[in-house]
């Protein structure tokens, strides 16, 4: 594997914040001496066009690197999610303003890993601010169902919600109810240099500062206040390091090959589909919305956005039976990559030791951290429930995320995240931060209640220490977000009242 070179983060920029947005900045300062600002290598010529799919970032990344036979495609290293709430319904000048400002954004910093890349969405409650007559008319709809693409969303099985599964495993530290979220717009804000994206977060939230100079902060006649900051990570190695530096028990067992916190490489091409492809006007024969080239949102997509607790002890330290503490119950790679994929597992554990540097087997370069992201079929969960008594996360996510011949329905965005945002303890703890693009709500909440797999789990009265990464997540909030074409990227429908 080759070396990651790079500028080490600058902390300076890093605190010049207060209020909502110090959890994200709070983050990018902890990474400071372990995150490093890659080369990239062929970037796209400067003259390229922006794509009207706001989150179509591919003309604009390097090509895919390939580890151990798989092609892996790195994403920005540093993402900030931030959301925000609305007083009222933005004016037309507002309109103008929110495009003036991400125009600003992109004339200051090149639009490319390097600089920075700035997407804005909008949920349910923003468009109910608009006249119902409006919305409907340009909403699209679902083919199956005829349900609108945009919905709120809901409470997935094994979340700690009313009338969800309860999941007895799952520690009390990490029993906390899901909160589904009510703002009203969503940025994000990526990119290589953590000073940069930081620089940009402080500025869309006040600080009239921007590359260094006075330049006013977007202020709208609709008011705007940021009410969460959440920073997430992608990096090889990153995780490893960031658990060394807190001291966790378990620090060893992390893959220091891995851009994840369970230890795995987790940004395989193949895991994902083109940006086009998810968008409600549909590509590459997709299309599950009745949106027509041309039509308002053609090319927009549904962006979900959930923050998630990692229970990373019991997933490498306890996971067999945590009520003997004295006893080793380690877990061992051959479970973990189980949990994770798919039963039986792909690869075999090191012999001599599945525990140290993820436990992976010793003849591959990435030593396990680099897995093939295998599809066995839509019904490969509910097999492997009857033949193993197990199911893997991956197993029941594709029980509705892929198309018939293999290919993924949907684009993720996600990655680690470490702060203190809904823990019981008020420590920083390793988070999922999750986000993601999907044909419409409908279509991702299948997904995610196909991935709880509770029917199966019930059906098969299997154990729920071989039920996929259920007990090891916990869902603290969520929201869904409608990511509108560029064109009509700043408070859409606006004009037309």
């Amino acid at each position: 594997m080759a070396p990651i070179l790079g500028k080490p983060v600058s902390r300076r920029s890093l605190l010049r914040t207060a209020g909502a947005i110090t959890g994200a900045v709070g983050t990018l300062a902890l990474l400071q001496d372990g995150a490093i600002v890659p080369q990239r290598l062929a970037l796209a010529d400067p003259a390229t066009p922006f794509p009207d799919v706001q989150f179509d970032l591919g003309p604009f990344m390097p090509p895919a690197v390939t580890y151990d036979g798989i092609p892996v495609g790195m994403p920005p290293v540093h993402t900030v999610f931030l959301t925000a709430t609305l007083s009222r319904t933005p004016s037309r000048a507002d309109q103008s303003r929110m495009e003036s400002a991400l125009r600003t954004i992109e004339s200051n910093y090149p639009y490319a890993p390097g600089g920075v890349f700035t997407h804005v969405s909008y949920s349910d409650n923003y468009f109910a601010r608009l006249p119902g007559s409006l919305v409907d008319a340009n909403m699209p709809r679902t083919l199956s169902g005829n349900q609108p693409v945009l919905k709120r969303a809901v409470a997935s099985p094994t979340d700690v919600a009313p009338g969800a599964h309860v999941l007895e495993l799952r520690r009390p530290e990490f029993n906390v109810p899901l909160r589904l979220e009510n703002n009203d717009v969503l940025f994000t804000v990526s990119g290589d240099d953590s000073s940069y994206v930081a620089d940009v977060v402080n500025w869309l939230s006040g600080s009239n500062k921007l590359v260094g100079r006075s330049i006013a902060s977007p202020r709208f006649d609709a008011g705007m206040r940021i009410t969460s900051s959440r920073a997430m990570f992608v990096q090889i190695g990153l995780p490893r390091y960031v658990a060394a530096n807190a001291g966790f028990k378990y620090q060893s067992f992390v893959n220091s090959d891995s851009s994840m916190w369970m230890g795995f490489l987790d940004q395989q091409v193949d895991a994902s589909a083109p940006a086009q492809n998810v968008t409600f006007v549909g590509g590459g024969g997709i299309h599950l919305s009745n949106a027509k080239a041309g039509a308002y949102f053609d090319n927009g997509s549904v962006q979900h956005l959930s923050h998630n607790l990692m229970d990373l002890e019991q997933f490498y330290l306890n996971g067999n039976n945590a009520d003997e503490p004295d006893a080793d119950h380690r877990e061992p790679f051959d479970e973990r990559v189980q949990y994770m994929f798919h039963s039986p597992p792909v690869v075999e554990q090191n012999p001599n030791d599945p525990f140290f540097n993820g436990g992976g087997p010793t003849n591959l370069d990435m030593r396990g951290a680099v897995l093939p992201n295998q599809f066995h079929g839509a019904d490969y969960a509910e097999r492997s429930a009857q033949q193993f008594q197990r199911i893997g996360h991956l197993s029941s996510l594709q029980r509705s995320g892929r198309t018939a011949d293999g290919r993924p329905i949907h684009q993720r965005i996600d990655g680690p995240g470490f702060d203190a945002m809904d823990t019981t303890t008020g420590r920083n703890t390793p988070k999922l931060q999750f986000s993601g693009f999907f044909p419409s709500a409908d279509f991702f909440a299948t997904m995610r209640s196909n991935q709880s797999a509770v029917d199966l789990l019930e059906k098969y009265d299997l154990e729920e220490e071989d039920h996929g990464l259920e007990r090891f997540i916990t869902s603290t909030r969520r929201q869904n977000f409608l990511i509108p074409p560029r064109r009509h990227r700043a408070f859409p429908l606006v004009e037309f009242l």
